[in-house]
Order: structure tokens, then sequence, then C-alpha cells
């Protein structure tokens, strides 16, 4: 299983950006993570300066998002859906779909912060990942 640090993840957003803007061929998770890149051009900027975004840290107490979080769980998302795992996040993501007016953008940002909690509360509690968890933040998203 791949299992990529800091600055592996952070490389492969930059490299993406600046392959799709020089037309070099995309291959394997490329191709599935550059629409999510070029739906974030408020990242652009960062992802053409490849020292600056492995060096920053983005604080949540600073209240920062962090871009490469942010466009890895677009990704993990993307997969999730794309496979129906876990059972029923593909139904989820129709019943967001419908409540927010058909904007995939803000239906996958709705189950993005559903995914976090689930991570967050896994690595607070000390577990595993809690597809109840999920469920229930997916729920109250689409209520």
């Amino acid at each position: 299983m791949f299992d990529p640090d800091r600055n592996q993840v952070r490389q492969f957003y930059c490299s993406l950006l600046r392959k799709h803007r020089e037309l070099q061929p995309l291959v394997g998770a490329e191709l599935a993570a550059l629409p999510i890149v070029l739906a974030h051009p408020e990242y652009h900027a960062l992802l053409e300066q490849p020292d600056t975004a492995l060096e920053r840290d983005y604080l949540p107490e600073h209240g920062e998002t962090n871009p490469f979080l942010h466009l890895s769980l677009h990704l993990a998302l993307s997969e999730q859906l794309s496979i129906d795992q876990p059972t029923g996040v593909r139904a989820a993501f129709q019943r967001l779909l419908t409540r927010m007016g058909h904007d995939e953008h803000a239906a996958q940002h709705a189950m993005i912060d559903c995914l976090a909690e689930m991570i967050w509360q896994s690595q607070r509690n000390g577990g595993a990942l809690s597809e109840a968890v999920y469920f229930a933040c997916l729920d109250r998203q689409s209520a």
C-alpha cells in the first residue's frame, strides 16, 4: 500500500499542476486529482511555488485550511464514490446533491467535512475509523 509522507503529497500536487500547464501526460492518481486541483484555483499560486508549499505549516488554531489536506480529502472522496465504499456513500452523495441544488462541489465539501470529522474523532479517541460516525454526519448534512 502506498503511504506517502507530507512532502511526497505536497510534491504530487505541485508537480501535477506543473505537468498540466506544460501539457505533459498524466498517469495514475494524477488523472483523478487534476479535476480537483482545477476546481480549486485559490490554491494554484501556492502549488506553483513548491519550495514554499513544502515548508509551510497550516495550523487550525490560526484558522487556516491545509490546502493539501483539502485536496487529498477530495481525492479520497472521489475514490469512495467511484467504488461506493463504504457502501451507501454514493446514495449519501445523491441526497446531498438534491439538498444542495445539484451543486456537486458543495456536496463534495459537505462530505469531506464529514470525512474529516470521522478522521479527527478516530485520532482523538485512538480508535479505528468509524463508518457510523461518517454516516451520522452525512445524515445531518443532508437533513
